[in-house]
């Protein structure tokens, strides 16, 4: 039997005028409204036709709010790179935007340290946790939110944990991809800045140039091969120490955009032009990599893709636990591209106008 309709004062149906007409709960016309699953078929036609019946139309506002009332992810960042975090940031406000979900972004300091940060983060109630590089690769705050019981995704790691979802490039070959592009222009002497090594993904891209060297006959010089740290200026202390060898690179593959600027800048210093004299290629290709000049030849790591999956595959998560379901981890392998633009080019055939130059305030690593 059919249940009288009230109205609230305003003459507005709403979503519990439906539920009285259709003889369900408010969840439940909810549930049918959002397209949700678990009701049945019967169940979903009568509030259908109460919906039709009753002229109700949701209120969008007010759904918007309940969704990110009810679903709060939280993003917890530590990145030395503004470029790499602004895209990554950008991403996932974007998808929450658009499903509706409340992010809450904390950063891990230096200062208090990841215990701390990561507590913090638990303290304020999230259903989710998302995190990028290098908290990726942090044990202590993917054990931590294990064992709070909040689903967890990491991206951008080289070594996923097995109590996280994961969603990542394949940077072994990506890394590979670029140096045998750089051996294919010709250049045997390919300079290398290796990643922080608090980062798993830092070893999976040496790991990717060490074996297209190796597969090309290519012996690696050990003084080719230099410690950076993601940073600008970890980028002009390798490219200063790589330019003041005795046998110059005729190349440098830096781990990261930031880094390759870096060496981009020094070369302009030293009066070198860039592809000329020197091929400068990175990695990531923020929007870094179009700002400088040249436009740099870099691996194209979908950084703001990354994070809209990134919530995509937590929100799903966190729902696959509110309805009582086992949890269920995954990994994700996302494509990357080779970006060819205007910093990369054939070794030089005159190296004679290469010259030695220390940056004016930088000390080159010993």
């Amino acid at each position: 039997m059919d249940q009288k309709v009230t109205r609230r004062g305003g003459g507005r149906t709403t979503i519990t005028d439906v539920a009285r007409h259709a003889g369900v709960s408010p969840m439940t016309v909810s549930r049918v409204i959002n397209g949700e699953k678990n009701v049945s078929q019967d169940t979903r036609d009568r509030v259908n036709a109460a919906v039709q019946e009753l002229g109700y139309a949701p209120n969008l506002a007010a759904r918007s709010l309940a969704s990110a009332q009810s679903l709060r992810i939280g993003l917890l960042y530590s990145n030395p790179s503004a470029a790499y975090l602004s895209e990554f940031l950008l991403g996932s406000l974007e998808q929450c935007s658009a499903s509706s979900i409340q992010l809450i972004v904390e950063k891990c300091d230096a200062d208090s340290g990841e215990e701390t940060a990561v507590q913090r983060l638990i303290a304020t109630g999230v259903d989710g946790v998302i995190l990028p590089p290098p908290l990726c690769d942090s044990h202590l705050i993917v054990e931590r939110l294990e064992a709070a019981g909040i689903p967890t995704v990491v991206v951008a790691t080289g070594d996923p944990p097995r109590s996280a979802s994961a969603i990542r490039i394949d940077d072994f070959l990506a890394a590979q991809t670029m140096t045998r592009h750089l051996i294919d222009l010709g250049h045997s002497r390919i300079g290398f800045v290796r990643g922080h090594p608090n980062q798993t993904a830092s070893a999976q891209r040496y790991s990717g140039y060490e074996a297209a060297m190796q597969a090309a006959g290519l012996s690696i010089d050990p003084d080719l091969v230099v410690q950076g740290f993601f940073t600008y200026h970890s980028g002009l202390e390798a490219a200063d120490r790589l330019m003041a060898l005795e046998v110059p690179p005729t190349a440098i593959f830096a781990s990261n955009d930031d880094m390759a600027a870096a060496a981009i800048a020094v070369a302009h210093r030293i009066g070198l032009d860039v592809p000329s004299d020197l091929t400068v290629c990175g990695f990531d290709d923020t929007a870094l990599a179009t700002t400088v000049w040249p436009p740099m030849t870099t691996i194209r790591q979908p950084v703001a893709a990354m994070s809209r999956e990134a919530v995509v595959l937590l929100s799903t998560a966190i729902r696959r636990k509110a309805a009582g379901k086992s949890p269920k981890t995954v990994c994700e392998m996302i494509d990357f591209t080779l970006v060819r633009r205007q910093s990369d080019a054939h070794p030089p055939t005159k190296p004679g106008r290469r010259r030695k130059a220390a940056h004016p305030g930088v000390t080159a690593n010993a």
